[in-house]
């Protein structure tokens, strides 16, 4: 009987949990192009993902014991990790909100063709005025959940609704805003 890709993960983190260098270069090597991906679509750069999955793999390291596979798979309890990692980069790096009261957006950046500044301009304008169609409440757990990347999780305990309540409400926001947009 063969083992499948799981099972082998699986064997590598527990051996990894146990000191056992070779199989956590395996594990290293079976896994860090996905969660390197992973990382890089969360932060959008290069060196900062490559530093991140370092550190992504040293926390995987030496928490390897506190893997259980009756609760998740190895590559999903992996994939958290990596994803839970860059997002507090990414928090840290506070990035441009939505918010038309916040000092970013009235910054432009030098543009060598200046209408391309102009459209853009235009297009977050008409995106703020969408916004403002919005419930506030519903807006801002829109600007947490796109811009700052806040978890529907994370929402679900911001803002005291179920987990459940806060998809729809970004699946119909979403929709609205579309709507709005006429995209």
């Amino acid at each position: 009987m063969t083992m499948d890709k799981g099972d082998e993960l699986t064997q590598w983190l527990i051996r990894s949990a146990q000191g056992d260098r070779l199989a956590f270069a395996a594990l290293y090597r079976a896994t860090s192009s996905k969660l390197f991906g992973t990382i890089l679509r969360i932060l959008g750069d290069r060196a900062l993902a490559a530093d991140i999955l370092q550190e992504v793999y040293v926390k995987i390291w030496r928490h390897a014991a506190s893997f259980d596979a009756s609760k998740a798979a190895p590559t999903t309890w992996m994939m958290a990790v990596a994803r839970n990692r860059a997002l507090d980069e990414a928090r840290k790096r506070k990035p441009a909100t939505l918010d038309p009261e916040s000092e970013g957006l009235h910054l432009a950046a030098p543009e060598s063709d200046p209408l391309a500044g102009r459209d853009r301009s235009e297009e977050l304008r008409r995106l703020l005025g969408c916004l403002d169609h919005l419930d506030p409440e519903r807006r801002r757990i829109v600007v947490l959940a796109y811009c700052e990347g806040l978890s529907r999780d994370e929402l679900s305990a911001r803002f005291a609704h179920p987990v459940a309540t806060i998809k729809t409400w970004l699946r119909r926001s979403l929709a609205q805003l579309r709507e709005c947009l006429g995209t």
